[in-house]
């Protein structure tokens, strides 16, 4: 029929279908949100989603997949990072690209830096500092010039491609 909605909702035997005009949909949505069937629906997909996470990371030690410690280890390695400004720009790389975090702030970098088995970098800040100054690093604008933020510059991956080829 023209102009009808469907919305479609499972988990498990909870079961819930709406289907009508957008103004009938979004009436009757509201309504099943504060009957607890909703909240038992949200339980149930919160759940799922822990369950397939830990399916995931299972799977992913059970093959062989590095843990970030031996993989950042890896990194730092096969660049010749052994200087500790080297060691952060490699890091914020790290943590950048390959775990896709936007937000680092120095608990994860010095995480990082442990689960590594390397001595994190004590004072984060001058370090990404003097990054920034040396044209490595930047920070986006939007997030009111706060270092966990940090991106590598072009300057910053073409030093680490020069550190890696020597």
């Amino acid at each position: 029929m023209a102009g009808s909605n469907r919305v479609s909702i499972t988990a498990g035997d909870i079961e819930i279908e709406l289907e009508g005009a957008a103004i009938e949909v979004n009436e009757r949505l509201g309504m099943v949100k504060e009957e607890d069937t909703w909240t038992i629906l949200l339980e149930r997909l919160r759940d799922a989603r822990i369950a397939a996470i830990g399916a995931a990371q299972a799977a992913a030690k059970s093959s062989g997949l590095p843990e970030r410690g031996s993989a950042f280890a890896a990194l730092l390695s096969n660049c010749r990072l052994t200087k500790k400004p080297d060691q952060v720009l490699g890091a914020i790389h790290y943590l950048r690209e390959v775990e896709s975090l936007n937000d680092a702030p120095p608990r994860i970098i010095n995480g990082l830096f442990e689960d590594a088995g390397f001595e994190p970098p004590g004072n984060l800040s001058l370090y990404l500092n003097r990054l920034r100054e040396r044209g490595f690093l930047e920070i986006p604008e939007k997030t009111e010039d706060k270092n966990r933020f940090a991106i590598l510059t072009t300057e910053g991956r073409e030093h680490l491609n020069k550190r890696s080829s020597n």
